[in-house]
């Protein structure tokens, strides 16, 4: 499959790494969340430690690493920004539904696509950084994109807590044709659809042209010369 490649500029490529940071981030606030609202959503849908157990732990953990493996293989051979703006849509989409959850195995699904949406980022996400950057720019590249992870886990404890705080006292949020939806429901909704503007920044990033080491006929052999200039040789 031929993709539409372009030469990037700097400036350009460095909004990049901040929409693929910027998701990152956002990603762990929306895998974290969960473990504020233990008690409500337990609460309310008369689930056991064990259940929640297997929410915040093995619905995402399982999908998240086994559902990378054939996505980075995509993220190889198709267009990476448009399958990051595909897994951000899923996993926002996924997070926002949880807080429409009736029911154990409804919330329970709803975490597997969130950690099937999220298997998407960061393999595409490398790719992309790599080829966009040379090789005395990539370190700072990723460092920033790395650093979303502990943005996003800090946010996720501080406006998560904030959040929660102010719906439980006000007792919930009104929505139209939902009604009034619990602070648990209501904090999944609110956290979960503002990657939908994320998804969309991400699926109109310009895709940049693989290097030759991607293109090499033996991977191997690209993978190892690529090793080899990492370590300086």
């Amino acid at each position: 499959m031929t993709l539409k490649q372009e030469h990037i500029s700097d400036r350009a490529a460095w909004y990049t790494v901040g929409v693929l940071t910027f998701a990152y981030m956002l990603s762990f606030v929306d895998r974290q969340i969960l473990s504020l609202m233990v008690g409500p959503i337990q609460r309310d849908l008369g689930l056991n430690d064990t259940q929640f157990s297997l929410l915040h732990g093995f619905a995402f953990a399982l999908f998240y690493t086994f559902m990378g493996i054939p996505i980075a293989r995509l993220a190889d051979n198709r267009s990476r920004h448009k399958l990051i703006a595909a897994g951000v849509a899923i996993w926002s989409m996924a997070t926002a539904l949880g807080g429409l959850a009736q029911n154990f195995i409804q919330l329970f699904l709803a975490r597997i696509s969130v950690g099937v949406g999220e298997a998407a980022l960061s393999p595409a996400a490398y790719s992309m950084l790599a080829d966009l950057f040379p090789r005395d720019k990539l370190g700072k590249a990723i460092g920033i994109y790395s650093s979303g992870v502990y943005i996003g886990i800090g946010l996720s404890f501080i406006l998560g807590g904030v959040l929660i705080a102010g719906l439980e006292k006000a007792g919930g949020l009104t929505v139209p044709l939902l009604g009034t939806l619990k602070s648990w429901q209501a904090t999944f909704i609110i956290v979960g659809l503002p990657g939908l503007i994320i998804a969309l920044l991400a699926f109109f990033l310009k895709e940049p042209a693989r290097s030759a080491n991607h293109r090499a006929t033996k991977p191997s052999s690209g993978t190892s010369k690529r090793i080899l200039e990492w370590m300086g040789h």
